[in-house]
């Protein structure tokens, strides 16, 4: 299991690369499943975002996190480190399934570019 450090990193990197976003960060003690980032921005309202960090294929997940995946899929995003090899990888959040057995299989959204993962994340609206 990765450290909160490599989790607080992605954070960075995440509000770092994504300027036209205004992220919040949740405090996930408050409501278990949760994600850990809301996003804002004017053109497409709120939608939510997953950071993890992983060493190996497989990602862990909170029954709690696998359930608001599952249930809310539209809006709702995971964002993955992996440190080897090092890599982002942006999913929505029906690929938790995948994510949960190799991530390496689940189809990701975008691979290491953070304009078109900031393009990604801005372009569907709240009833999409």
């Amino acid at each position: 299991r990765c450290t909160m450090k490599e989790e607080s990193k992605l954070w960075r990197l995440l509000r770092q690369n994504t300027p036209n976003i205004s992220w919040t960060r949740l405090e996930s003690w408050a409501s278990p499943g949760v994600p850990d980032c809301l996003g804002y921005n004017n053109n497409c309202g709120f939608f939510m975002c997953e950071l993890k960090v992983t060493k190996t294929h497989k990602v862990s997940f909170s029954p709690h996190q696998k359930l608001f995946h599952l249930t809310r899929p539209k809006r709702n995003f995971i964002l993955l480190k992996t440190l080897d090899p090092l890599s982002i990888k942006l999913y929505e959040s029906a690929a938790i399934l995948g994510l949960l057995t190799d991530h390496r299989e689940a189809r990701c959204l975008a691979l290491d570019d953070w304009s078109h993962i900031e393009r990604l994340l801005l372009s569907l609206k709240p009833d999409a």
